[in-house]
């Protein structure tokens, strides 16, 4: 595993990848970042994480049309899929636990979901900012649940309104 660390204007951030993929980008300090570390190879200028830097760049800018560095995220099948959920929700637009509740029941063939157990995958996003899991909300549009504190979460999608309003 190699690492880079990168500043952002939510706070420091550390990306992890493997080969050519990431498979985690952290705020300093968040819930669950990984805990054995030690053994990473910090490789700032890895072509991976200069990708990477660019596309930060380019978020924290309001450019909602750069292309995501190629992901590979460590999880479940069920977290996995969640996840993939997370990727086709709009820049700038939000949905709820219970409605991708309902689009993993559908996809699985069951009438319903727990959207406990998607808030649980949603919350285990190892790839933050890149999979979009701050766009989640509460079913009445509150803020709840981001492993980055929701005062970071609240500024992702006050950005990404910014930026939707100025174009």
């Amino acid at each position: 595993m190699i690492y880079a660390n990168f500043k952002s204007p939510l706070g420091n951030l550390t990306a992890a990848a493997e080969g050519n993929g990431i498979t985690g980008l952290w705020f300093e300090g968040q819930k669950y970042f990984p805990g054995n570390t030690n053994s990473w190879i910090y490789e700032p200028e890895h072509p991976v994480f200069i990708r990477l830097h660019q596309w930060l760049e380019n978020y924290f800018k309001g450019n909602k049309d750069a292309t995501l560095p190629d992901l590979q995220p460590k999880g479940t099948d069920f977290q996995k899929a969640v996840w993939k959920i997370l990727l086709q929700i709009p820049y700038g637009t939000v949905t709820t636990y219970g409605e991708i509740a309902k689009k993993i029941a559908a996809s699985r063939g069951q009438d319903t979901m727990s959207a406990q157990a998607v808030g649980g995958a949603v919350g285990h996003n190892p790839v933050s900012i890149l999979i979009p899991c701050h766009r989640v909300v509460g079913t009445n549009g509150s803020l709840t649940g981001y492993a980055g504190g929701l005062d970071r979460k609240k500024a992702l999608l006050q950005l990404e309104q910014e930026a939707l309003a100025r174009k």
